[in-house]
């Protein structure tokens, strides 16, 4: 599989992570049509940020997603942003539903999240790659 890399201003870059978030008490609130939604709200927060999602999905109580996202990308801004705007989103679309699921509490996912880097080749085949690199013979001149 070829890595896509995108170009930026005095870089080079293809950064990808895997982040799960969870609902709040993991509750199995998440319908079809709310992960069709959120998908949706997903690919704009990060299009307006200069990323893109990548694949998405989920079951009732969780949402998987792989995202790109440039380097002048904080990934925990971009978590918190995320988090935040999907959730204010979805309490706007759908304020009687939330509200019977959560007691009124503007809650929808849990304060914790996971994130993983992921890219195109495994830690192993760049440590060989590193290994190999054609380092210069230790010359008595330089200093």
């Amino acid at each position: 599989m070829e890595t896509k890399y995108n170009k930026a201003y005095r870089a080079v870059y293809s950064l990808t992570a895997h982040i799960v978030f969870v609902t709040k008490y993991r509750k199995p609130i998440l319908t079809d049509e709310l992960l069709t939604e959120l998908e949706t709200i997903f690919t704009s927060i990060l299009n307006t940020r200069g990323g893109s999602l990548e694949e998405f999905n989920g079951e009732s109580d969780h949402v998987h997603l792989l995202v790109s996202y440039k380097p002048s990308v904080s990934v925990s801004n971009l978590i918190a942003n995320l988090k935040a705007t999907s959730s204010k989103t979805m309490w706007r679309n759908h304020p009687e539903y939330l509200k019977k699921q959560y007691w009124g509490k503007r809650v929808l996912w849990s304060g914790s999240y996971f994130v993983s880097s992921c890219g195109g080749v495994t830690i192993e085949q760049l440590r060989k790659y590193v290994e190999q690199q054609d380092r210069p013979l230790p010359n008595k001149s330089s200093p």
